[in-house]
């Protein structure tokens, strides 16, 4: 009869135990899923596109501004729908019916979960190197002698913000479990933020990530700054997170 020790090692029979498998295999599977349906390939196609294609059009429509940090920054153009394949991915197994067989092979959800996680958070890491690829010949081609002075906490900052909307679709996605859902209150969230700064700014340069966010992609990494940002961290990122990591181990999977 199949079993498993406490620390989650297969034991298929009696007196012989198997290693569970490599936190790192998990995260090459989870990376593979990343890309898998035919929702995330689209995205996939479509979002270097939709890069490069910002990226070009605000240098030739403005050469004078053709430097290297705010093509870069241009990239946020495209990369609006990056959150869109990590909420595909954290709900994935539950609209496809494929939780079961995840949590069979690997019955420590919590490594499961984490190593849905990393890919997902790597993305942002790639989206930011491909940003620079795609900036750095088009700033060759269009800007000036002096367009390719970038302080590194502005890159620091361009990682940090691909990052962390990576994190926001992914709690969102671990939170309800539901794609439609996730990306609706995704993309519906900056349009409501901007109804709430009408009324009143103070609730929205706390909590509105677009909000917060913003002082990153220009250095700005002030003592209040960092205070706004880690508050709408909070909000938006590591609650829902936890709240949907403890909703998922204790799901019934069917």
């Amino acid at each position: 009869m199949t079993a498993y020790s406490p620390d989650h090692t297969l034991i298929d029979r009696p007196g012989v135990l198997h290693r569970r498998v490599p936190f790192h295999r998990l995260v090459l599977v989870e990376t593979r899923k990343l890309f898998d349906t035919r929702s995330s390939k689209i995205l996939t196609a479509l979002v270097p596109v939709l890069t490069i294609g910002a990226i070009v059009a605000r240098a030739a429509s403005n050469p004078e501004a053709a430097d290297l940090r705010t093509l870069i920054g241009t990239a946020g153009v495209g990369y609006v729908l990056l959150p869109v394949i990590a909420i595909l991915t954290m709900t994935g197994e539950w609209s496809h019916h494929t939780a079961l067989t995840t949590f069979a092979l690997e019955p420590n959800r919590l490594r499961a979960l984490a190593a849905k996680v990393v890919p997902c958070l790597g993305l942002g890491v790639v989206a930011t190197v491909f940003a620079v690829l795609a900036a750095a010949p088009v700033t060759a081609a269009f800007g000036g002698p002096n367009a390719w002075n970038v302080a590194p906490l502005d890159s620091l900052g361009s990682l940090a913000e691909n990052v962390i909307l990576l994190g926001q679709g992914t709690a969102l996605g671990l939170l309800l479990l539901n794609a439609p859902v996730a990306i609706v209150i995704y993309l519906l969230a900056p349009m409501a933020w901007g109804f709430v700064a009408q009324a009143g700014e103070t609730m929205a340069s706390w909590l509105d990530l677009g909000t917060t966010m913003a002082p990153l992609g220009s250095g700005g990494w002030t003592g209040l700054g960092v205070a706004r940002l880690a508050v709408s961290l909070l909000f938006w990122v590591v609650l829902p997170a936890v709240l949907g990591a403890i909703r998922v181990l204790r799901k019934e999977v069917h």
